[in-house]
């Protein structure tokens, strides 16, 4: 059989070391071997047939069973709280350039009048404005 350290020695090791490596993280973002969108454009199909694959298997409802609702938060809170504020913050102009042209369709849009509150044509007005914003995505998706 294979030496090997127990799991709590490895374990422990990755956690003080890997940190460490966020200077080699960035400069392989900043330079990477191949250009990231091209490769990954490139990847379409082999994405498409291995996300069939894990449906038909049904992988992804089997991770979510293994991982459970505790580890889902433990890592969302623990991890996700500290980051949300400065992401928010960092994506500010592309959450401002996804975001316009959903924010023109609904200004442009001309809305049926209003009626009575529960006035059932007042569903116009939703369909209108749904018809609209779809348009946007669609417009948009290209």
């Amino acid at each position: 059989m294979p030496k090997i350290r127990d799991m709590s020695s490895i374990s422990k090791k990755w956690a003080e070391v890997t940190p460490q490596r966020a200077p080699q993280y960035e400069a392989g973002i900043r330079s990477p071997r191949a250009d990231w969108g091209q490769a990954t454009a490139a990847a379409n199909d082999t994405y498409k047939a291995a996300v069939i694959d894990a449906a038909n298997k049904d992988r992804f409802k089997a991770g979510v069973l293994k991982a459970g609702t505790a580890r889902w938060q433990k890592g969302a809170i623990d991890k996700g709280a500290a980051r949300f504020g400065p992401g928010v913050q960092v994506a500010e102009p592309d959450y401002a350039a996804g975001f316009a042209p959903f924010r023109d369709a609904i200004e442009r849009t001309a809305l049926p009048p209003r009626y009575a509150r529960r006035d059932p044509r007042n569903i116009e007005r939703v369909r209108v404005m749904a018809a609209a914003l779809a348009a946007a995505k669609v417009g948009g998706s290209k």
